[in-house]
């Protein structure tokens, strides 16, 4: 008989010399050699009892286990320390090559990020986001077919229609991704759950204001917001072409203001944003009377206060590009023929305010004043 060392559980047990083939640890039952010869060094020891396997274990037994959790510990402690290590130099390298502009811009947003929510909760939201948003929007730009672009959209089955009709209609406008740069982002609290609104620079000059919407576990693009999407081209729908009828995503401003300020009509004006370059507008609509005292007259008055006194719309943080004294809003108008009018072959009406953003929701953003009572 002899000790062996087993390779398995790392305890010392005895066995027999001629089974060296055969032997097993009389402690685990396993194989002790791990593929090795692990036969420890043949040593004269006493000869044990019958009851050698309930004896205390050896001294030098005890020892080796420790020594194995010890050399393990101190692995474990090295590699957290190198790893802390790493991460204070990339943070630290990060923060002295950022122009110091960059880092007031960052910081700006970050703080305007959390404005009314809890704000440890936005920012670890927003950290989560915004990688995922980034990677939608570039999976959407870089798409080449209708059915990959898709892949990134908010509601694809509802939106695929729409986007087929769009761009059978408008072009679908390049910008590379990777040049691509975000200035600005927030969270928003919509009646659908949370978004995130960002704003990036394109490298042709254009400012996209993106804003995203987690279905199913990922953050996809509103698309309808994104290209500001209309039924139909605004100018060809101005010379008489299309559906008398559709749906547009104007920005509109009220006429003079001052006098008709007692008078029971306003006096509107729409016009198309511009993709790209939001202080920018192109063809104007002719006038649009309504009704003050009316629903939409009483929703597009109390948006033009709210608008008034600096407070947001549907809650965004970032600051208000368009022309001051314009409101985004999503409206469906109607074009009627005048065939005795030579001169103005069109005139056009408002149906309805459907909205007072140009986000793919139903929600108007602005609640009307109650009619007052005769």
């Amino acid at each position: 008989m002899a000790w062996y060392h087993c390779g398995r559980c790392g305890l010392f047990f005895k066995s027999a010399t001629s089974e060296a083939r055969e032997r097993r640890c009389t402690k685990c039952g396993r194989d002790p050699s791990l593929g090795v010869e692990t036969l420890a060094a043949r040593v004269s020891l006493p000869a044990s009892t019958a009851t050698s396997s309930a004896e205390p274990a050896l001294p030098h037994q005890g020892k080796s286990a420790n020594s194995h959790r010890s050399r393990r510990d101190f692995l474990m402690a090295k590699i957290f320390i190198v790893w802390l290590l790493v991460t204070v130099l990339i943070v630290l390298a990060v923060l002295h090559f950022l122009p110091e502009d960059k880092a007031r811009t960052t910081l700006s947003s970050s703080v305007a990020s959390v404005a009314g929510t809890s704000g440890d909760e936005a920012v670890v939201t927003l950290n989560y986001a915004l990688p995922a948003c980034q990677a939608a929007l570039a999976g959407f730009l870089d798409a080449g077919t209708p059915e990959e672009r898709n892949q990134f959209v908010h509601n694809p089955v509802a939106t695929a229609g729409r986007m087929a009709r769009f761009y059978d209609l408008n072009p679908f406008v390049r910008i590379e991704p990777k040049a691509t740069k975000t200035t600005a982002y927030s969270l928003l609290n919509l009646p659908a759950g949370r978004a995130v609104e960002t704003r990036w620079s394109a490298p042709d000059g254009r400012t996209l204001e993106c804003v995203f919407i987690q279905q199913n576990g990922e953050w996809r693009l509103d698309w309808e917001h994104f290209v500001r999407y209309s039924e139909y081209p605004w100018s060809l729908f101005l010379t008489g072409a299309g559906e008398a009828e559709l749906e547009f995503r104007l920005l509109v401003r009220e006429r003079l203001v001052t006098q008709r300020s007692e008078s029971s009509l306003m006096s509107l004006v729409f016009y198309p944003p511009r993709f790209g370059y939001p202080d920018q507008i192109a063809t104007a609509s002719p006038e649009f009377l309504i009704k003050r005292d009316s629903p939409d007259g009483s929703l597009l008055t109390a948006a033009f206060k709210k608008h008034a006194k600096g407070e947001p719309l549907y809650a965004s943080k970032l600051p208000y590009l368009e022309p001051l004294d314009m409101l985004p809003v999503r409206v469906r108008l109607r074009r009627l023929n005048n065939a005795a009018d030579a001169d103005t072959p069109y005139s056009f009406e408002l149906v309805k305010v459907l909205a007072c953003h140009w986000m793919s929701l139903d929600k108007p953003d602005v609640v009307a004043p109650p009619p007052t009572a005769p």
